[in-house]
């Protein structure tokens, strides 16, 4: 099953979920099973996002349009990432291609997590120096 999660950084009439519903709906997501945040990407607290993963069963596929819609930043991308791994959940970012249910998608994710990895082992770096 398709799941699909949205996030806009706020609830003015500038930005709505209207681009990214149109995408993910023409990806194939059902609209009982989109979920949505009206909140800044660097919040914690994201029901929505706490919804959609708590929704999600092995052999699901979370759906977003970008991949900024859904981490605070890199390592949370990750972390979340890692996280629906662990449960057997596949990803699919649309705009950048990405879908962890093919080579090409797992590779990318992987990219990721060794740029992840570097940024982590920099920040250690940069700590033991001060």
């Amino acid at each position: 099953m398709l799941i699909g999660y949205m996030r806009v950084s706020s609830t003015t009439d500038r930005q709505n979920t209207d681009l990214q519903r149109d995408a993910l709906i023409a990806a194939g997501v059902d609209e009982r099973h989109l979920y949505v945040d009206h909140a800044s990407g660097a919040k914690e607290d994201r029901p929505g996002l706490k919804a959609a993963l708590g929704f999600l069963k092995p052999g699901d596929v979370l759906v977003v349009w970008r991949l900024d819609r859904l981490g605070r930043s890199l390592s949370h991308l990750i972390s979340v990432l890692d996280e629906l791994r662990a449960k057997r959940i596949a990803f699919r970012s649309l705009t950048e291609g990405m879908d962890t249910t093919t080579a090409s998608g797992e590779l990318l994710f992987n990219v990721f997590g060794s740029f992840a990895q570097f940024e982590r082992s920099l920040a250690k770096e940069r700590i033991g120096a001060a």
